[in-house]
């Protein structure tokens, strides 16, 4: 026998409550309390399931603390005939190329049509986004610089098919933790130099940073520490923001620098969905918020920014849960920064948000290659 209970409870993810049933053994009252598994998704807080009377047997009272998960694998399963599929087709892994023009006439400010094109995407783990068909976005886009983060693979690990003979300058840092963080760096031009890390064995151990040298201009790709659930690691984050900062004004100051990424965090409240229920949580804390800013002030430029200051619900990741991707629930945490005196170089920053196969959509940044 099985009983059904009806969950009532606070999304805060979602900023809205949410109501669910759940199905669960029929077993003596003092065992539903082990048996009974909360459903993914939830949050963090306790809720109740009132007395319900289903069968011959009485449920007189239950109560589970549910905790919310970390990542969840885009393979898993979606509530399969929950939503119609016009709702749920960016949840899904297949991107549409046909769908997407990747062509641009932008010009920078003087008029000059763009002539470099630099990507930016967070994967998400590169061999799961490489099995989801993500590879071909580096066909399709064919930037000059392709930049990756959350890799999570060694050298031995990387996926052929992204051993292009177009990018014959391949840079991959991994953490030394398996399956961890990491970045990557693909280039149709060999640069000047490539430096790994900025010198701290705590954070260069976590494989979140590569500098590459081009004759006019630094290119800095990074993977931001996250301040964790329930900021466990806001301290972490709070001890990279000044030591990445000093690197990129270092750099500055011998050549115009864009740095792309994954930042981890919304700066403005128009760069997530539900502001006013995600002040204490991961990116978008006052100090990460502050941190930004703080960057931003020190010479450089939110590109994206810079042209759609007031574009609302622009997003770069959606959690898999709760069909998020599908309703543009999301955060803007994948930026494209250039210095100051670059910006009137710029001719377009895109979000390539029909782009499948990670939590994240790439992010692409077209400009004219500076003096």
């Amino acid at each position: 026998e099985i009983v059904k209970l009806f969950v009532f409870t606070r999304s805060y993810l979602l900023g809205r409550y949410l109501s669910l049933t759940c199905t669960v053994p029929l077993k003596p009252t003092s065992q539903i309390r082990t048996l009974y598994q909360p459903p993914v998704g939830l949050q963090n807080n306790l809720f109740h399931l009132p007395t319900s009377y289903y069968t011959s047997h009485q449920i007189r009272y239950l109560s589970c603390s549910t905790k919310m998960p970390g990542k969840r694998k885009s393979n898993d399963g979606e509530n399969a005939g929950s939503t119609p599929a016009s709702q749920t087709k960016k949840n899904k892994t297949d991107t549409e190329w046909k769908d997407i023009d990747f062509t641009s006439e932008a010009k920078d400010k003087s008029g000059s049509k763009w002539n470099l094109k630099i990507s930016s995407w967070n994967v998400d783990g590169v061999r799961a986004c490489v099995k989801k068909g993500g590879a071909a976005f580096v066909e399709h886009e064919s930037p000059d610089v392709i930049c990756l983060q959350e890799t999570k693979v060694t050298e031995k690990q990387i996926p052929a098919e992204l051993k292009m003979d177009e990018y014959p300058h391949q840079y991959w840092l991994a953490a030394k933790k398996d399956g961890y963080s990491g970045v990557a760096l693909l280039s149709k031009e060999k640069p000047i130099t490539v430096e790994y890390g900025f010198n701290d064995s705590e954070h260069d151990d976590e494989g979140r940073l590569i500098t590459a040298e081009y004759p006019t201009f630094y290119l800095v790709t990074t993977y931001v520490p996250n301040a964790g659930r329930k900021l466990v690691t806001l301290d972490k984050r709070m001890d990279w923001d000044p030591k990445f900062r000093k690197h990129l004004q270092e750099l500055d100051a011998k050549k115009p620098v864009i740095v792309c990424g994954d930042l981890n965090v919304a700066h403005k409240e128009i760069d997530l969905k539900n502001p006013k229920t995600n002040t204490k949580n991961a990116g978008f804390t006052k100090e990460e918020r502050d941190g930004f800013s703080t960057l931003l002030e020190a010479g450089f430029t939110d590109v994206y920014r810079h042209f759609y200051p007031e574009e609302k619900d622009k997003y770069t990741f959606w959690t898999y849960m709760m069909n998020c991707r599908a309703k543009n629930v999301g955060w803007r945490l994948d930026y494209m920064l250039a210095s100051n005196r670059l910006v009137d170089k710029v001719a377009d920053c895109i979000h390539r948000t029909d782009v499948l196969g990670s939590d994240h959509c790439p992010i692409t940044l077209l400009l004219t290659k500076p003096n």
